[in-house]
Order: structure tokens, then C-alpha cells, then sequence
């Protein structure tokens, strides 16, 4: 059974901005300890405080409902039902070179699909939230942990002539610059972390693909966010619906847009992907 819509916006928003709080804290720090992961991605004090927190949080408030989160690999087995998905600080990378887009991430998946989710940016005082069909941004002020203005975000109409293309500032490739480069591109927006479904949620761009590796708790909570503001994100091969729940929790290639985008085919193995 979904839970209660602003029950669980309330939770969501409480934890992101706990968690987002201690995240700033490590980060005003002069030096932070960095650890290399099995995959050799870093993780720092931030991300396990940040997971601590989030992951807490849901069993108390929801028990009846799993979290898979990045950072316990015991939390990575199949799960039947409903279940959180949780990325405690998506753009480590990031946050170490002490650039702005990493995000907390928090996500409730039913049935294969990311019904809710928070994505928040506390070095950008950005919280993004979709539920129950409804998308919001809400501005925050550095280190706080009540949200502050709240608005109604959703897609914008796309100008078929120049679209609005976000992507990433560290995993751009040429595969991806092949694609993009068969649109008609009057912009590129650079951002990191879930922060690029968000732009194009909040209507700052129209078309973000994903030729790369990425997880699910990389991807949900944005992937909600950009479906309760009227967006979409499907698989590149086939352009079918994005699913979760995947074997090990690892996506393949992906296309988040605004309605309007006509995407274009895949013309290689390379863009297909896995």
C-alpha cells in the first residue's frame, strides 16, 4: 500500500535536509577523508553520515518497507514489492573538487516505477519534489533543515528548432556528443548528479540523454521528480518505459525529455548500449 502522499512528502523532505545538513558540514571542512569503494568510486564521511541518516529515518517512519540503498551492500538483494531507493550523496566526485551538483536522493519505487521522490542540492539551496503527479521546487537556505518558498515546477514546451540539451559535467563521451549532435541544439546546460532531471522537471531544459553506466539510486529520485512534472524517461534502445528493479540495480542507456522532443533512433551499437 502506497503511503499517505504528504506523509511521506514530509518524511522525504525531513531526511534530505538532515542528511543535506551534514553533508555541508563535512564539506566546510578544510580536508575531508576520501576512500576508494570496490568499484574504486570515492566515498567520503558525508556519504555514510548522509546514509545513516536517510536510511534511519525510513525504517522508523515506514518499517514495512525495504531500502535499497548505495552505500550497504547487504541492501543490494531483489526485492519484492514496494521498496525505497537511496543515494545518499549522488556526485561524490564532485563534492570532493568542491564543485555544487551532488544531491541527495530518495526514492519510493512500486511496481517498477519511481512514484515519489526528493532530489536536494544543498549547496544550491535546490529541493526538488514529485508526488502524487505534482512537482515542486522549494528553496533552502544553506545548512537549514526546514525548507523555505515553495513553487510549482513542470516541463516547458520544447522549440523543435533549438532545444535545451543538459549533460553532465563528468561523463560526457563521443558516443554522446554523436547523438546529441543529431539535434537541433540552441543550448547546452552543464550540470551534475540527478540535478540534470530536475532542469529539464523544472522546465531549464528539454532533453537529457544518458549513453553511460548508471545505477538506480542514481536515477530515481530525479526520474520521479521529471514524471510529476510532466517529463519522461525511457530506454534509449527502444524508447520503451524505464524500469526499476533491475537485476543488481544497474540501468541501461537513457533518454529523460520533455513531451515534444521528437527522440531520434539509435544509428550505432554504441549509442544502443547494454
Amino acid at each position: 500500500m502506497t503511503p499517505d502522499p504528504d506523509r511521506l512528502a514530509e518524511v522525504f523532505r525531513r531526511l534530505s535536509l538532515a542528511a543535506g545538513a551534514a553533508i555541508l558540514e563535512v564539506y566546510g571542512r578544510a580536508e575531508m577523508d576520501v576512500a576508494a569503494k570496490a568499484d574504486a568510486s570515492p566515498v567520503t564521511e558525508a556519504d555514510l553520515a548522509a546514509d545513516r541518516i536517510i536510511a534511519g529515518g525510513l525504517a522508523e517512519a515506514f518499517p514495512e518497507i525495504p531500502a535499497v540503498t548505495e552505500e550497504q551492500a547487504a541492501s543490494h538483494r531483489a526485492v519484492a514489492g514496494a521498496f525505497f531507493l537511496v543515494d545518499p550523496l549522488d556526485g561524490t566526485k564532485e563534492f570532493v573538487r568542491r564543485g555544487g551538483d551532488f544531491t541527495v536522493n530518495i526514492a519510493l519505487i512500486e511496481g517498477g516505477r519511481p512514484v515519489a521522490g526528493v532530489v536536494y542540492a544543498p549547496a544550491k539551496g535546490r529541493l526538488f519534489l514529485g508526488i502524487a503527479g505534482r512537482a515542486t521546487e522549494e528553496t533552502v537556505e544553506a545548512g537549514a533543515v526546514v525548507p523555505g518558498s515553495s513553487r510549482a515546477v513542470a516541463v516547458a514546451a520544447p522549440d523543435p528548432a533549438g532545444l535545451r540539451v543538459v549533460a553532465s559535467k563528468s561523463h560526457r563521451d563521443a558516443a554522446t556528443d554523436a547523438y546529441i549532435a543529431r539535434y537541433p541544439v540552441a543550448d547546452f546546460v552543464s550540470a551534475g548528479s540527478s540535478l540534470k532531471f530536475c532542469l529539464v522537471a523544472a522546465g531549464e531544459a528539454d532533453l537529457y540523454p544518458r549513453l553511460g553506466r548508471t545505477m538506480e539510486w542514481d536515477t530515481a529520485a530525479g526520474h520521479a521528480v521529471l514524471a510529476a512534472a510532466g517529463g519522461r524517461v525511457v530506454r534509449f534502445a527502444d524508447h520503451a518505459p524505464f524500469g526499476y528493479g533491475k537485476p543488481g540495480y544497474e540501468n541501461g542507456f537513457f533518454i529523460a525529455h520533455a513531451p515534444g522532443v521528437a527522440l531520434v533512433e539509435p544509428e550505432t551499437a554504441a549509442e544502443t548500449g547494454p
